[in-house]
C-alpha cells in the first residue's frame, strides 16, 4: 500500500457513460462516490469497450448467463478499468492513494469455491455483481471498487495496457495457459477481434514456434499485419492451405478459437495437429463438428475457458513486463469519455482494433 501519497482534493461530481439499450452511448452528470469498507475509490485511467458490452447491453438489453431479465442494470457501463487509488476506504490492507492498479470485473461473494480460486467470473452467489453490468463500471472518471478484486499494475505499463489486461488478454491468457502454449509447436489463431490480437501476442510470448491468423475482415488483417506477431495471416477460405504450408502439413499443435463463430470453431478444430490442444473462448454461436476424423483419430483435446482468475490476471502483468510487450498496440483507435457514442458506434462497426475509452493525459 502506498501510504506516501498526498490526499487528493476531490469534485462532487464525474462523467460517466450509460448504455441505454438502442445502440447509443449517453453521458451522464453523477455524483463522485465515497469508499466504503473494503473498498476504494479509482481515478479511472483507461476503459475498453469490450464485443459482450456491444453484443448484450448497447444494441438491447439482453439476457447474459441465465440471468432472468436484462443483466444490465442501467449502470454507469465498463468492465475493463484501470487506474490509480485517491482514496481507501476503512479496513483496506493493500491498497491505497497513488497505488496503479487494475480491475477484475466481477465482484463476487468471496466465499464460494469459485471466489477462493480467484474465478469470482464463475460466483452464482445472488451477491455477484460485474462492474458495468450490475454495478457501477469504468466509463466513467471515477470508480468504486472493492479492493479484494484490484491487482497492481506493473509501472512499466500504461492504463490502456491495463484496461486490455482487465478483460481481452485476461481471457486470452487463460485460455492459452490451458493449451500449454510452448516453443515445441505452432499456434493457431482464429477470429482477429480484441481478443485474437491479444491472443497471438501473448502466444508470441509464450514462446510458440510460429503464430497463425485466420480472419475474414481484410481491415482487420491488414491491421494484424502491422503488428509483428503473426507469422502468417489468412481468411478462412485461405487458410487450410496456408496453415499447412506454415506446419509443413502437420497442423498446429495449439489453436484457440477467440471467433465466437460456428465456422471459425470448425476450422480451429479441422486445423489442429494430431494429438493438439483447442481452447474455446469466443462467446455464443454453436460448435458442429465431425467427430470420428476430426476429433477422435486425430485425439484432440478441447478446452472450453471464461475469462481468468485474479491472481492469473496478476501473473499476466508481471508476464507482459519480462516479454517486453504492451497490449496497448492492439488500441486502434481511443476516445475521451465525451465521445464515448462515437467510440461505440466504431468498435460495434468495422474498427480494425481494439476501441479504448480515455481520461486526461492517457488519450
Amino acid at each position: 500500500m502506498n501510504t506516501t501519497a498526498a490526499a487528493t482534493a476531490l469534485p462532487e461530481t464525474m462523467r460517466g457513460v450509460r448504455l441505454p439499450g438502442d445502440s447509443t452511448a449517453v453521458l451522464d452528470t453523477l455524483p463522485v462516490p465515497e469508499p466504503g469498507p473494503g473498498q476504494v475509490l479509482i481515478r479511472v485511467g483507461a476503459s475498453g469497450i469490450c464485443g459482450s458490452d456491444i453484443g448484450f447491453i448497447y444494441h438491447e438489453h439482453k439476457t447474459h448467463r441465465g440471468v432472468e431479465g436484462p443483466a444490465y442494470q442501467g449502470v454507469v457501463a465498463g468492465h475493463e478499468p484501470s487506474g490509480t487509488v485517491v482514496q481507501a476506504g476503512p479496513g483496506c490492507r493493500r491498497f491505497g492513494p497513488g497505488d496503479r492498479v487494475i480491475v477484475y470485473h466481477i465482484a463476487g461473494c468471496g466465499l464460494c469455491d469459485n471466489c477462493r480460486r480467484g474465478f469470482m467470473i464463475s460466483c452464482t452467489d445472488p451477491s455477484r455483481a460485474a462492474y458495468g453490468w450490475q454495478r457501477d463500471g469504468g466509463h466513467a472518471e471515477y470508480l468504486l471498487a472493492e479492493e479484494s478484486t484490484c491487482v497492481p499494475l506493473p509501472d512499466e505499463l500504461s492504463f490502456v495496457d491495463g484496461a486490455l489486461i482487465a478483460c481481452g488478454f485476461g481471457t486470452a491468457y487463460e485460455g492459452l495457459r490451458r493449451i500449454g502454449v510452448n516453443g515445441d509447436g505452432d499456434l493457431l489463431v482464429v477470429g482477429l477481434g480484441p481478443v485474437g490480437l491479444a491472443a497471438g501476442m501473448i502466444g508470441r510470448g509464450m514462446g510458440a514456434a510460429r503464430v497463425i491468423g485466420v480472419e475474414p475482415n481484410q481491415r482487420r488483417r491488414e491491421w494484424a499485419a502491422g503488428l509483428d506477431v503473426f507469422d502468417a495471416l489468412a481468411s478462412p477460405e485461405e487458410a487450410a492451405d496456408e496453415i499447412a504450408r506454415v506446419t509443413s502439413g502437420r497442423g498446429a499443435a495449439t489453436a484457440i478459437d477467440c471467433s465466437g463463430s460456428r465456422p471459425g470453431r470448425s476450422l480451429a478444430l479441422e486445423n489442429a495437429a494430431e494429438w493438439g490442444r483447442v481452447s474455446l473462448v469466443g462467446e455464443g454461436g454453436a460448435l458442429e463438428t465431425e467427430v470420428s476424423d476430426t476429433l477422435l483419430h486425430k485425439q484432440l483435446t478441447l478446452y472450453a475457458s471464461w475469462v481468468t482468475s485474479l491472481p492469473a490476471m496478476a501473473e499476466l502483468s508481471v508476464n507482459l513486463v519480462r516479454w517486453g510487450l504492451s497490449p496497448e498496440r492492439v488500441v486502434s483507435d481511443r476516445f475521451d469519455l465525451a465521445d464515448a457514442d462515437a467510440a461505440y458506434r466504431l468498435a460495434a462497426g468495422e474498427s480494425r482494433g481494439k476501441v479504448c475509452l480515455v481520461n486526461g493525459a492517457e488519450r
